[in-house]
């Protein structure tokens, strides 16, 4: 999936709103790359939460960004099984779980760090995250794991890769995951 460098990648199609509100300055100005026919929904949206800075939007989207030859960023997506095969394999490999702290309490992947998404705009928060790791994302269904990679990347980390349908096709193959709870946290 390509995107605009730099850009924080919040897709329409879940809660746009909430997490546009959670991560982006409403000081900044924003300048919206949306499919074409969605830039009005997208600004609708964004300022029902109170952003009133709104630069303009990218006229024909990310395909128009494309076709003008700018650089562009890609976020890989794997599915759950090809994470399994490169566990064993893979000395660099680290999982990172951007689901809330009660929803990785409940259960995790065994040794998966746990970066909440709504921490992510701290820049200090991925500060165990270094370039030379194979950083595999998810949270619960892929929305938010889209996010985070986006905002990683920011931070100049790319060796990134988005599992497809989050924990919950993790727990769809039994026995190639070991998971654990954090019992401490549920209480």
């Amino acid at each position: 999936m390509g995107f605009v460098p730099g850009s924080i990648n919040i897709g329409l199609n879940g809660r746009y709103a909430e997490w546009a509100g959670t991560l982006l300055s409403f000081e900044a100005p924003i300048l919206i790359v949306a499919e074409p026919g969605k830039e009005r929904e997208s600004l609708i949206r964004l300022s029902r939460v109170g952003f009133e800075k709104i630069a303009g939007y990218l006229s024909g989207g990310y395909a128009a960004w494309q076709e003008a030859g700018e650089p562009i960023d890609m976020i890989i997506d794997v599915e759950a099984d090809e994470l399994a095969m490169d566990m064993p394999f893979d000395d660099n490999l680290v999982i990172v779980d951007v689901r809330r702290e009660t929803e990785y309490a409940n259960e995790h992947v065994k040794e998966a760090l746990n970066i909440p998404l709504d921490q992510l705009n701290d820049p200090g928060s991925m500060a165990n995250l270094e370039e030379q790791y194979n950083i595999y994302i998810h949270c619960a269904g892929g929305y938010r794991s889209v996010i985070a990679a986006s905002l990683i990347k920011r931070q100049g980390i790319h060796n990134i890769r988005n599992v497809v349908g989050g924990f919950d096709a993790i727990k769809q193959l039994p026995g190639k995951f070991k998971f654990e709870k954090t019992e401490a946290a549920l209480n």
